[in-house]
């Protein structure tokens, strides 16, 4: 699960503190992490119940909005076994892709762009409107 923007302007947070620890179940509802932003502290409600099988991000750590921040499996009656499988896995392995170049960036300045051709004449206003 990525780090939710909690406002429109987010663009990075720091988990200030997890309410849960790695094996915990929860609700939907649930305050699981508690995110300082540039303007406030907020709590990181669950959506679906669930249970942590890893935590990739500790505590006082600043990252940018959609880093996956825990992984949730669902709860089963096998969750130690969700939980292990996840034991080795790291942050790394699953960061975000980088964000693809602005648009602008693959054009020519105006200056250097050749002005189209005209390809037929302009045409003339509807009859009914003359």
């Amino acid at each position: 699960m990525g780090l939710p923007a909690l406002s429109p302007t987010m663009e990075a947070g720091t988990i200030a503190s997890w309410n849960v620890k790695e094996g915990d179940s929860f609700g939907a509802g649930d305050v699981i992490a508690e995110i300082e932003t540039d303007k406030a502290t907020m709590g990181f409600e669950a959506q679906d119940p669930g249970v942590v099988a890893k935590i990739l991000v500790q505590a006082g750590q600043e990252i940018k909005v959609g880093t996956p921040v825990v992984i949730i499996v669902d709860d089963t009656d096998d969750e130690a076994a969700l939980v292990a499988a996840f034991a080795e896995y790291t942050a790394a392995e699953s960061a975000p892709a980088p964000s693809p170049a602005p648009v602008s960036a693959h054009l020519p300045p105006l200056s250097a762009r050749t002005p189209l051709a005209a390809s037929s004449p302009p045409r003339s206003p509807a009859p009914w409107l003359a």
